[in-house]
């Protein structure tokens, strides 16, 4: 049935990805915070480790809760945690309670984007979904590349780049009470309620199962990208962390650029399709990293694999959710639990990186990437 929604309804929803981009601002963090305690690459990884690992905990449960007591209270309690979770380093600046606030800020977004994705599917149309799902990944990326410029500007003028997080508190506080102001009519498939073995008995599907590892991937890759590139620019060029954090910035412009344009395109371009070009795109841009020795096409080389891989988890949420749309609240358990993912490669490739040379960080992306590469042949297969 075709779902046509209000943009009253649209507009606090979508807004909720916005917030969920917040959770971008560790890979900022790890490069201040590697700097102002003096930490080796590895140690400094405890921080993205401490955001992404509970996705491997509590992904399965939240889908579970959202099910059974609904998407918009989840979003909400996601969006209240985040708001909580940037403010603890705040008030009190220290390894200890950035490690704290960032598990926190985890918590939040792991209920955030276990919730956000199938409630934005509830009020798209059939036809809208993958678009829709793209388009809220690039209001993510908007949220996620104005960090390190946000941050930038705060410690130019104020001479302290942490003002950022009573700044995003705020903005998710207020994202939580529009979005709770707003009826949203949601989805009630005619099932019984969800449950953690019902969950894991999805992953019995051999289809499913290579598609959820497909997510794990690439966001390994993802987060390594965005915790890793501006060590990689400063240790290979020889520059300041601040003038390296620049390629974070330029990742997620290309990733913004890229879901803004998926947003258009997806709606008429075969999704399948779209992940073989995506994934042909991304491997062209980590190969001319690793080729290149120059800063300047090192930074454009940033920008393609960021734009080849813009719509690849949005592409394959709604390759998966449409396998079974009456499973929505857990697929949607099972994709953010791979997710994890984020916690696990990143250690990897900072691990590497101490024993060979930041070079070793481009090769554990050129493995997760070709492991997406195979993961389409497979869909496409089937």
């Amino acid at each position: 049935m075709e779902k046509k929604n209000s943009l009253k309804q649209f507009l606090p929803v979508i807004f909720s990805f916005y917030v969920m981009g917040f959770v971008d601002v560790v890979g900022l963090a790890t490069g201040y915070i590697k700097q102002d305690f003096g930490l080796s690459n590895s140690l400094a990884q405890i921080l993205p480790f401490m955001v992404f690992i509970w996705f491997a905990l509590l992904a399965i449960p939240t889908g579970v809760f959202q099910d059974n007591r609904g998407k918009r209270l989840t979003v909400n309690i996601g969006m209240v945690l985040t708001g909580i979770g940037v403010l603890i380093p705040f008030f009190h600046y220290s390894l200890v309670t950035a490690i704290i606030g960032f598990a926190v800020l985890g918590i939040g977004n792991t209920i955030l984007q276990v919730s956000a994705n199938p409630l934005l599917l509830d009020i798209s149309s059939d036809e809208g979904k993958a678009a829709n799902l793209s388009l809220s990944q690039f209001v993510k990326a908007v949220a996620s590349m104005l960090g390190p410029i946000i941050a930038a500007g705060l410690a130019l003028y104020t001479g302290n780049w942490k003002y950022i997080f009573p700044l995003y508190a705020v903005i998710a506080f207020i994202s939580a009470l529009w979005l709770n102001s707003v009826k949203i009519d949601e989805t009630q498939p005619d099932k019984e309620r969800a449950t953690i073995k019902s969950v894991f008995n999805l992953l019995k599907n051999p289809y499913i199962l290579v598609m959820v590892f497909a997510i794990f991937f690439m966001v390994g890759f993802d987060v390594t990208m965005n915790t890793s590139i501006a060590n990689f620019l400063s240790n290979r060029f020889s520059i300041t962390i601040e003038s390296a954090s620049l390629g974070i910035s330029i990742y997620f412009a290309s990733l913004m650029a890229g879901r803004f344009l998926g947003a258009f395109l997806l709606r008429k371009v075969d999704a399948k399709l779209s992940l073989v070009v995506s994934t042909i795109i991304t491997l062209i841009g980590l190969l001319g990293l690793i080729a290149i020795n120059d800063l300047t096409i090192s930074r454009i080389m940033i920008f393609v694999a960021g734009f080849g891989f813009s719509n690849v988890f949005p592409i394959m949420f709604a390759i998966i959710v449409q396998r079974k749309p009456d499973y929505a609240n857990e697929l949607s358990g099972l994709i953010i639990l791979a997710v994890c993912g984020g916690a696990i490669i990143p250690p990897v490739a900072g691990f590497l990186s101490d024993m060979y040379s930041v070079t070793a960080a481009i090769y554990v992306l050129l493995a997760c990437i070709a492991y997406v590469g195979f993961a389409t042949y497979y869909a496409i297969k089937k």
